[in-house]
C-alpha cells in the first residue's frame, strides 16, 4: 500500500496539504485537509517531498520603498457550494471473482453553509427505527453519521432530520424537519454514475438554505364555515359546536367512500381540512392533547401537519414517537 494512516499529503489540484485519515480501500483513502475530511482517490494525492525538493527555492529581493502604489486586493477562498447535504461514501471489497463490489456506506452529513447546526438523526427501515444520534455540525465542516451494509439498501430506509440554529435568531425558524427516503433501485444506479464519472461519493440535498420564520397564525373559525359548520354568536358558540375528538385518523379511506375517483393533490387537501377542522375543535373544546393519525408512507402528510402545528398559536408542543397502537405513524398534539 502506497499510504499509510498518519502520512501527510499533498492534494494535487489544490495544492493544500493534508493528512490520511483511513486507508478505504486499494483505489481510495479518508483524508484532512484545513479540518475538512473527505474521500480521495490515490491518483488525486501525493506526498509532500517531491514539491518540497523540486520547487524553485525563493530568494528574497531587496525592498524598494515606492510612494501611492495601489495594492491589488486578494480574492477571497470561494466556499465550494451552498447547503446541507447526506452524503455517502461506498466502502468497496473484493468478491471470489476478485472484481469490485460494494461492501458498506459511510454516512456523512456535509454542511456547506457558515451556519452551525443542532440536529437529531434517525434512520428507520421499514418504518422501524434503527439509528438515532442527536448531535450538532459546524458551518463548513462534515460530521460522520454510521455505516450502513450495502445489503440493507433494498430495504428502501428512511432518514430523518430535525435541524435547528446553534446561535440563535429570531428571523429564523425555531427548527427544521427534513426527510430523505432512499430507494435501492435509485442508490444503485447513482453509485455506477458516480464510478462512470470517478467520483468518490454521492450526495443527496436535505436543503439549500435555513429558512425564515413564518408568522404565527391566528385560530380562524372560518375553517369551520367553509367544512360545513353553522357558527354563533361567541356567548353561545361553545354549546352548538361539534363535539372534539381525541384521535383523528387521517387515512383517506376514514374520510370518504370513494378515495380511488380523487387525485393525489385532492386526497391531501381533505385530510389537511379533516386535520385543521378538528385541531381548531380541540382548542375551543380545550383539550390537553389529540393524536392524529397519518401514517408513514413517504411522509408528505406529516410533514405538511408538522408544518402547520409550528404555526399554530394553540400548540404547546408535538412529537411523532413510538405508539404502542400506532406505531411511528402518529403525531401527538399537546394545546395550552
Amino acid at each position: 500500500m502506497k499510504y499509510q494512516i498518519g502520512d501527510k499529503i499533498i492534494v494535487l489540484h489544490s495544492d493544500e496539504e493534508g493528512k490520511v485519515l483511513e486507508i478505504i480501500n486499494e483505489k481510495m483513502v479518508l483524508i484532512e485537509v484545513r479540518g475538512v475530511k473527505f474521500p480521495a482517490y490515490m491518483d488525486q494525492i501525493d506526498f509532500p517531498y517531491f514539491k518540497m525538493f523540486t520547487q524553485k527555492k525563493i530568494v528574497p529581493k531587496k525592498q524598494i520603498f515606492v510612494d501611492n502604489v495601489k495594492k491589488e486586493k486578494s480574492n477571497p477562498r470561494k466556499k465550494v457550494a451552498d447547503g446541507v447535504f447526506l452524503n455517502f461514501l461506498p466502502v468497496f471489497d473484493k468478491d471470489v471473482f476478485e472484481d469490485d463490489v460494494v461492501e458498506k456506506l459511510k454516512v456523512y452529513l456535509i454542511n456547506y453553509n457558515e451556519e452551525a447546526y443542532h440536529f437529531k438523526y434517525e434512520l428507520l427501515f421499514g418504518g422501524d427505527p434503527q439509528f438515532e444520534l442527536n448531535s450538532s455540525v459546524q458551518g463548513l465542516s462534515d460530521f460522520y453519521l454510521n455505516d450502513i451494509n450495502f445489503e440493507d439498501i433494498s430495504d428502501n430506509p428512511v432518514f430523518n432530520f430535525e435541524f435547528s440554529l446553534m446561535k440563535e435568531d429570531k428571523k429564523k425558524a425555531a427548527f427544521y424537519e427534513r426527510s430523505l427516503k432512499v430507494k435501492g433501485k435509485q442508490i444503485f444506479k447513482r453509485i455506477e454514475e458516480m464510478q462512470a464519472k470517478n467520483e468518490p461519493s454521492l450526495s443527496y440535498e436535505l436543503f439549500l438554505h435555513y429558512p425564515e420564520r413564518v408568522a404565527e397564525s391566528k385560530m380562524d373559525l372560518s375553517k369551520l364555515t367553509k367544512a360545513g359548520f353553522k357558527i354563533y354568536d361567541v356567548k353561545e358558540a361553545k354549546e352548538h359546536l361539534p363535539p372534539a375528538r381525541s384521535v383523528v385518523d387521517l387515512h383517506i379511506e376514514k374520510l370518504t367512500d370513494n378515495p380511488e375517483y380523487l387525485s393525489n393533490a385532492e386526497i391531501l387537501d381533505l385530510q389537511m381540512n379533516t386535520f385543521e377542522k378538528y385541531l381548531e375543535l380541540a382548542t375551543l373544546h380545550h383539550l390537553k392533547s389529540i393524536f392524529f393519525i397519518h401514517g408513514i408512507g413517504e411522509g408528505i402528510l406529516k410533514q405538511e401537519i408538522h408544518e402547520r402545528l409550528k404555526l399554530h398559536a394553540g400548540v404547546k408542543s408535538f412529537v411523532n414517537q413510538y405508539h404502542h397502537l400506532y406505531g411511528y405513524g402518529a403525531t401527538e398534539v399537546l394545546l395550552k
